[in-house]
């Protein structure tokens, strides 16, 4: 991919770059919609990413190039999301917005050459991806220093107040803090991150719906804002909370009438979830595997129960896989409304019965389920 980018830069622009970045997408293992509520969450960098070749120019100047879409150019004086078509471009110029807030320097613009080897719509986090892999290049080459924590911040930062995605700090951070082999723990509260080891001989399958999601629309707005209408509520109650995270089961249960059903439910998936990841984490300590599936199931259950954020497509596949016997569990990974299922399998599974569930799957609702096992990788880094 590295030669691909630096081919595709050099054939859009006639010269060489003078930096190539990479930075993986994720899989959000578990923790789903617990970041931004101040929770714990589990994630693991894939593999696969987004590789983006950059060069300053000797004009004010920002020329963008993936190799789907057509080069677009914009004044780097002039920084401003855009609609339509070209939206993939606010991801970059949004990092650009936030590094030039953050005191970088950029007396010249730059051209930025994109490939990815991410499935797109699959919720593995190709904006995260694009985010960190961009301001690792420009800090390079414009001679900013930052560490990881706040590389992962920077791309935030660029997502919620550039692109309008209200999102926590998840997909940066497992981005920015991958590991071969391990999962990154975020305590979204206080911003720390650290690794933890995957048993050996486990794996990731991605089951990717082919049902896109828009995240942006509407839907994961909606949720932000349930889930702080239901904290502002259990606020009157638990003044000393400061997010949903803070507040225990029980003492949710006791604003059930308050709440009422609908904030419940919302509240009553982000409480839970964030003690599923404090279970998993004790399991994967002492290689209790079952615990950890019975934990991803019971998370895709929440998903579904309480939050609204699965499908019916995800709730087959997740049915499907929870009848293989090398499957430890599976649950939807990402935001939902769409996007993939993850399984969390032993080397027994392989692609033979993956094959074969993807094309139940068609049978069911004839469209592909597209199927890609991965394992865990290394965060971000300069080419």
């Amino acid at each position: 991919m590295k030669n691909c980018t630096k081919e595709l830069y050099l054939e859009v622009f006639g010269e060489e770059a003078e930096q190539l970045a990479f930075a993986p997408g994720r899989i959000e293992f578990i923790g789903n919609h617990t970041d931004y509520n101040g929770g714990l969450v589990m994630g693991a960098a894939v593999k696969e990413g987004i590789t983006v070749a950059v060069g300053r120019r000797k004009d004010r100047t920002i020329s963008l190039r993936t190799e789907a879409s057509k080069r677009v150019d914009i004044s780097l004086d002039n920084l401003q999301p855009l609609q339509g078509k070209d939206v993939w471009i606010n991801y970059p110029v949004g990092v650009t917005n936030v590094l030039m807030d953050a005191g970088m320097d950029m007396p010249v613009g730059y051209n930025i050459a994109v490939t990815s080897t991410l499935p797109s719509g699959a919720g593995m986090s190709s904006s995260a991806a694009f985010e960190l892999s961009t301001a690792y290049a420009l800090a390079s080459i414009y001679g900013y220093e930052a560490d990881k924590a706040q590389f992962a911040r920077i791309g935030r930062k660029a997502e919620n107040e550039f692109v309008g995605m209200p999102c926590g700090i998840l997909d940066q951070g497992v981005s920015a803090f991958g590991e071969h082999n391990a999962l990154v723990r975020i305590d979204c509260k206080s911003e720390s991150f650290s690794n933890l080891a995957m048993p050996k001989g486990t794996h990731f399958w991605i089951f990717d719906s082919n049902v896109k999601h828009a995240l942006v629309d509407s839907a994961y707005a909606d949720r932000h804002k349930e889930c702080h209408d239901a904290l502002s509520i259990l606020q009157n109650t638990y003044p000393l909370a400061k997010s949903l995270t803070d507040i225990s089961e029980e003492q949710l249960r006791t604003c059930e009438s308050t709440l009422g059903p609908l904030l419940f439910r919302r509240a009553l998936h982000i409480v839970g979830e964030n003690d599923r990841v404090r279970l998993v984490e004790q399991a994967l300590q002492i290689n209790d595997l079952r615990a950890v599936g019975n934990a991803l199931y019971a998370s895709h259950e929440s998903s579904r129960v309480n939050f609204d954020n699965s499908i019916q497509q995800l709730d087959f596949l997740v049915d499907a896989l929870k009848q293989q016997p090398h499957v430890y569990g599976a649950r939807l990974t990402g935001g939902g409304f769409g996007g993939a299922v993850m399984a969390y399998t032993n080397a027994a599974f392989g692609e033979s019965l993956a094959n074969a569930l993807s094309l139940d799957y068609k049978e069911e609702f004839g469209i592909e389920a597209t199927v890609l096992h991965t394992s865990a990788g290394s965060g971000a880094t300069l080419l």
